[in-house]
């Protein structure tokens, strides 16, 4: 079979790459060969995966953790286009892995042609080679102001025939209007590939719910599918930091008699946010992403995350007062690490005609170290050691490198082949690799090291905690939630027969406008 579904949403963060992952996960226990795809994803939380010519290419985080929901192995055709925003006015363009361009409102509509093209090539190629494709739409399938060049919602479900279910986050209020009102600012055609719904997010009587579920039904022709409730926990590889609340996840008590409180600086253009939540899997490890002088000042760990904008970041940092709480948290001998863009705001200096284009500016001189920028971007999955050879591995996605260091320098990681990687200056820890905290052995050691450093005696890293066994629950919690709150059955003839035939309209509906140059 060649089957395929696009899973769409109300808004942003209103359930889809869950969804996408628990439809992928249901589907893969049943034997079916599936994968996930997102056309384009708009997201600064990216993942390095390794092509079969052996080079590097990004994809969006999500799509990774939808990857391994699905039993397969992360490529750059599951997601093609990547937009990396660099400000609110411009972003990276990465198509199949690499990036290509820089763009802006004004000229990005120019290059939609190309990478629609590419979009519908490497979906076909796909289709071809899976028995489904679970495909995630972008944002709202309703963003009337962009529907003539789309090619990621409805013009994606247009182009392959695709049965489309729209989910709304019932959590936020509203769903039953944002549902509706979804499908009827959608012309007819597409109207008629919008099979039915998913309610996102439930916490209560199912019982009070009935009654709008059915009327929805009346005002629509489309049923309700299922309602997947609230569950806390299922926060892991979020694509956008609307995912994100205050605290990530949520922590087991401590194994000793203190918690650890890690601040992880909340900027305005962070990236891989992901790295952090890997803390947050190890009980009595608090971690949450703030903005508050005081919680940083009073946190065990501050974290200073990637950056897409590390200049222009930087300068946020000083312009909110920040750059001091920092700076104090570090000079009264309290751990603090930077991850990529972190790390390089803790040089000495950052010379970029690159990103910001800012020539050299001065960092926090936090770390005996100087960077500059290379206009080729490297993409490497990594793998070395830390702490008296306690395996690493991560990836790594930057411009910035470290162009000068003082002789004598502790590095904070070992690549295999011997070359440092980061630095260590006391208290202060840097580091280029992303997800190097996924590593059970490093980040047990690195939480000890901390726990040292901020005088919690009495916190005990626990000794068994297995990421990668909590990022595999989690996904079978979606899978499970699918075959448990879901109509599997009628998920399942959607996915085989495609569209239902004579779905009805339902008004006023949207003119499709003509396709503009």
């Amino acid at each position: 079979m060649s089957g395929g579904l696009l899973v769409a949403g109300t808004t942003s963060d209103a359930g889809k790459s869950v969804l996408t992952a628990g439809i992928c996960r249901w589907l893969h226990r049943r034997g079916v060969k599936v994968a996930p795809f997102k056309a384009q994803n708009m997201s600064n939380n990216s993942a390095v995966v390794v092509g079969a010519d052996g080079r590097g290419g990004e994809i969006g985080r999500a799509q990774a953790m939808q990857a391994a929901a699905a039993g397969i192995a992360p490529e750059v055709r599951l997601n093609p286009v990547l937009l990396k925003p660099g400000s609110d006015l411009s972003s990276q363009v990465v198509l199949l892995g690499e990036a290509v361009d820089h763009v802006h409102a004004g000229n990005f509509r120019a290059l939609k042609p190309r990478l629609a093209e590419t979009v519908h090539a490497t979906l076909a190629e796909l289709r071809a080679e899976y028995d489904v494709v679970v495909c995630e739409g972008a944002g709202s399938p309703a963003e009337i102001n962009l529907r003539d060049s789309d090619f990621v919602n409805m013009g994606l479900a247009r182009h392959a025939r695709l049965p489309t279910v729209v989910v709304g986050d019932i959590d936020r209020g509203g769903v039953f209007a944002a549902l509706f009102g979804t499908v009827a600012l959608l012309d007819a055609a597409d109207q008629a590939l919008v099979a039915g719904f998913v309610v996102n997010k439930f916490r209560g009587d199912l019982g009070l719910l009935r009654p709008g579920i059915e009327m929805l039904t009346a005002v629509t022709g489309r049923p309700t599918y299922g309602v997947l409730p609230f569950d806390v926990d299922l926060w892991l590889d979020a694509e956008d930091s609307l995912a994100y609340g205050r605290t990530l996840g949520r922590p087991g008590p401590p194994l000793g008699t203190q918690w650890l409180d890690v601040a992880v600086v909340r900027l305005p253009r962070i990236s891989n946010a992901t790295d952090v939540e890997a803390l947050a899997t190890e009980p009595g490890v608090r971690v949450r992403l703030t903005v508050e002088p005081a919680e940083i000042a009073a946190a065990d760990l501050v974290v200073l995350p990637g950056s897409k904008s590390t200049v222009d970041d930087l300068g946020w940092l000083r312009e909110q007062g920040l750059a001091d709480v920092v700076c104090r948290h570090a000079a009264a001998g309290r751990p603090l690490l930077g991850i990529c863009g972190g790390f390089q705001m803790l040089a000495r200096s950052i010379h970029d005609e690159v990103e910001s284009r800012r020539g050299t500016v001065d960092g926090l001189g936090l770390l005996p170290v100087d960077i500059s920028f290379a206009a080729r971007k490297t993409l490497a999955r990594s793998a070395g050691t830390a702490f008296d050879a306690a395996p690493v591995h991560g990836y790594e996605i930057r411009h910035g490198y470290v162009a000068r260091a003082d002789p004598g320098l502790t590095p904070l990681l070992t690549h295999l082949d011997g070359r440092p990687e980061g630095a260590v200056a006391g208290n202060v820890f840097g580091t280029h690799w992303h997800g190097a905290f996924e590593s059970d052995a490093f980040r047990r050691r690195f939480l000890t090291e901390v726990a040292r450093l901020a005088g919690r005696r009495g916190f005990v890293v626990a000794p068994d905690t297995s990421f990668e066994g909590v990022r595999e629950r989690g996904l079978d919690r979606l899978g499970d939630l699918v075959e448990e709150h879901l109509d599997t059955d009628a998920l399942w003839r959607l996915i085989e027969d495609g569209p239902p035939a004579g779905l009805p309209f339902v008004p006023p509906g949207a003119p499709h406008p003509p396709t503009r140059p």
